[in-house]
């Protein structure tokens, strides 16, 4: 069985000067980084290995992810492969994980992430929202090998503020 974890990174910032991959959390994002990593982090399993876009949201958002499951440093690693916005890098390093890590995260980016849960989970989403938690298990012996798998968890910001 592999389980893979997927979350979007949390909402950036477009007032400052720098080019898309340097962009920052903005306020939003650096609330909901922790409210989502830390809930699912007392419901659920830490992951194995931690894997992030090397872009600046992305990290950041990873970041809050590690602290919240207590991954150690030799298991948290950046992919530039991740900062991809149709899916086909990110599958590629989905199917490229290593066979003995049963449940990995990666960080990353829409559009591609939506597109990815999509295909390989069961359960339609119209948008990954910014900070979206998604758990997908498929019952394989290999990375190489997963197509649809079972859509177990859904957590997305919304779903844990009370306004």
């Amino acid at each position: 069985m592999k389980t893979l974890y997927m979350a979007r990174h949390a909402k950036s910032s477009w007032k400052h000067d720098v080019i898309d991959h340097q962009r920052p959390l903005k306020g939003r994002g650096k609330r909901d980084g922790p409210l989502v990593s830390e809930y699912v982090a007392k419901n659920h399993a830490a992951p194995q290995k931690i894997i992030s876009s090397d872009a600046v949201r992305a990290l950041s958002t990873a970041k809050y992810f590690k602290k919240a499951f207590k991954v150690p440093d030799e298991d948290f690693s950046t992919n530039h492969s991740l900062y991809d916005f149709s899916g086909q890098n990110v599958m590629d390093v989905i199917k490229n994980l290593d066979d003995s890590q049963d449940c990995v995260m990666v960080v990353g980016h829409n559009h591609a992430f939506t597109s990815i849960v999509n295909m390989l989970g069961n359960q339609y989403i119209d948008n990954l929202p910014t900070c979206g938690f998604v758990i997908i298990e498929f019952d394989v012996d290999a990375w190489s090998k997963i197509s649809t798998g079972k859509t177990a968890t859904m957590v997305f910001p919304r779903h844990l503020k009370n306004d």
